[in-house]
């Protein structure tokens, strides 16, 4: 298979929005290609940077004759796990939700997203 086939296959991109000491920007990884990333001053800038980031990543592996990885299946995630924490913590938590208005699935899924 050639870059340009690997490139339209469904690989995961990962774009954050970065503020650090260097200023604000986006930067984009790819899941499945360790070292894979780029970054831009807007998000369709690291969007651009970061495909041409792997077609040069996935040329460099079949250069030297290593294995592309396919793209990831998240079809074994199910989206629900559980998770055990201290009562205090729970409690706190539940406190918070409450004051929100949310269930405290629903706090707790904003509070991982951060």
């Amino acid at each position: 298979m050639q870059a340009k086939e690997y490139l339209e296959l469904p690989y995961h991109i990962i774009i954050q929005r970065i503020t650090d000491e260097s200023g604000a920007y986006y930067f984009a990884t790819v899941r499945e290609f360790d070292g894979c990333m780029s970054h831009g001053d807007t998000y369709e800038q690291a969007f651009e940077n970061i495909r041409e980031a792997m077609e040069g990543w996935i040329e460099t592996k079949l250069e030297f004759g290593y294995p592309v990885p396919p793209p990831a299946i998240d079809s074994h995630f199910s989206g629900k796990f559980v998770l055990r924490v201290p009562k205090s913590l729970h409690a706190r938590l539940a406190m918070e939700a409450e004051k929100e208005g949310i269930s405290l699935n629903q706090y707790a899924l904003y509070r991982l997203s951060m």
